[in-house]
């Protein structure tokens, strides 16, 4: 192990123990500046609400910070501002999420009011009201906008819109401005617990003296069985095409892919690798270089892929003029080919692996970010040794493991694709 992996966060560094409740506390000392930052996460999110009800727990998580027993919205936004902290809440399909950020000398009393608003809100109706035309506004922008209704379509054709990956977290017009306070009140009633919660810090602060005060806060919140609901793995098989139509737009997004893999999946670090070299290396490497560099067919073009909990996607966006939608789509999947049929050169691959084990110190020269990566430590039960750990996992992928990845995933006639844009028509009227 070289000086490099020794600076980082690690058993010795990491203070970590589990209240009865279930609650995870991750502490990281740091007395350089007089700053802390929180990241926390509790196991719900919209993975727990009906398909109905979309919407439903990024609401509950947006309210949190519009009210609780101690703390109405003004006194809240008082309590924040004037210390120059901040505190944001919001949720994903498998977690409700908390940010915190503060000076020293103010973290303990806005631990508290953290604790209030997560255990007390009160989903005043008021702003309940002001937050759905919010929310509605910005639904009816997405449903606008070509990259947002290019990648809701991909996600819904892959999984379909009773399930939690194939929905959008923010939910639609008409489950939003059918959502009522009651709702909101037995969802947080029934799912949010510290069972499985993670509270990870990093910054100016005793790590003792943090997990006392935690306990204080949360020690006497019961527990309860917080469990996702089964997600089941329902699959089309092969690809699709989809175009939505947007008249009166003057670009085309494309996402193309594919199914991809669990956060926990062997796979997981040679896509990752692959997945630098196909499209974000450098100036978002091959797909950029190709498309975007050398062809000029788009705007922005680039890979990434997510690993969730239970499923994964791996996939291609780009933003093209419409007239270059069918070049651009096919120069897409002809990387694809690449991929899965040449291995990649020595070079190629040590330079992707490189990039990807270099960044991570750049990610922890804040709190912020040494308090994420603990947060994501603890909840993929990665270990307190990951950060030194990692490198070798980044380093053991072969040329051989990113073509077998990308065989198993990236197969072309296996690919959604989904376009958003204006249709032929108009496009023909355009170049007349």
């Amino acid at each position: 192990m070289n000086a490099h992996t020794d600076a980082l966060p690690g058993p010795e560094t990491i203070f970590q123990t589990r209240l009865p409740n279930g609650l995870t506390i991750l502490v990281r000392e740091n007395h350089a500046s007089p700053v802390v930052a929180l990241q926390g996460s509790l196991r719900v999110g919209s993975a727990h609400e009906a398909p109905h009800q979309a919407g439903l727990a990024a609401f509950v998580a947006n309210m949190l910070t519009r009210g609780s027993e101690r703390y109405d919205y003004d006194a809240f936004n008082a309590a924040v501002e004037n210390v120059g902290a901040s505190l944001t809440a919001s949720a994903d399909i498998h977690s409700t999420d908390f940010s915190l950020t503060s000076l020293s000398e103010d973290f303990e009393r806005l631990l508290a009011l953290l604790a209030d608003l997560m255990r007390r809100p009160t989903f005043p109706e008021e702003h309940i009201e002001r937050l759905r035309q919010m929310k509605l506004v910005r639904i009816q922008e997405r449903e606008q906008d070509t990259a947002s209704v290019a990648a809701r379509r991909f996600n819904e054709t892959l999984f379909g819109r009773e399930h939690p990956y194939g929905r959008m977290t923010e939910g639609y017009l008409e489950t939003v401005a059918a959502l009522k306070r009651q709702d909101m009140v037995d969802f947080h009633r029934r799912y949010f617990s510290p069972q499985g919660a993670v509270l990870a810090i990093a910054g100016d602060v005793e790590a003792q003296r943090a997990v006392d005060v935690i306990g204080e806060l949360f020690g006497d919140w019961e527990a309860s069985a917080v469990l996702s609901p089964p997600i089941e793995r329902a699959r089309i098989d092969g690809g699709r095409r989809l175009h939505a139509s947007l008249p009166g737009k003057v670009q085309s997004d494309i996402v193309i892919g594919a199914y991809g893999v669990r956060r926990r999946d062997p796979d997981f670090y040679a896509v990752r690798v692959a997945n630098s070299i196909l499209g974000q290396f450098g100036m978002m490497g091959r797909l950029g270089e190709r498309v975007r560099e050398q062809q000029g067919l788009a705007y922005y073009c680039y890979s990434t892929f997510i690993a969730e909990q239970e499923d994964g996607v791996w996939f291609a966006a780009a933003g093209v003029n419409p007239a270059d939608v069918e070049a651009a789509v096919e120069s897409i999947l002809d990387e694809f080919r690449r991929l899965c049929t040449e291995p990649v050169s020595p070079e190629e691959l040590s330079d992707s692996q490189a990039y990807l084990t270099g960044v991570v110190p750049l990610t922890l020269e804040t709190n912020e970010g040494v308090a994420s990566t603990l947060l994501s430590m603890a909840w993929h039960d990665l270990g307190l040794d990951y950060l030194q750990r990692y490198p070798s996992l980044i380093d053991s992928v072969t040329a051989e493991d990113v073509q077998r990845v990308a065989t198993e995933y990236l197969q072309p006639e296996r690919c959604v694709i989904s376009i958003a844009g204006p249709d032929a028509d108009e496009l023909d009227a355009l170049q007349e």
